[in-house]
């Protein structure tokens, strides 16, 4: 999927603030709904 166009003079500036926006991002991982089966 493209969800933008960048325009080639713009691309450091979009970089670097997409990186910064994730550098923050925190995800929940969901909880586990079976543990491991014994072995």
């Amino acid at each position: 999927l493209v969800d933008d166009v960048i325009d080639p003079a713009e691309t450091r500036e979009v970089l670097i603030r997409s990186l910064a926006m994730l550098r923050t991002k925190h995800a929940d991982l969901p909880s586990r709904k079976h543990g491991n089966p014994p072995q």
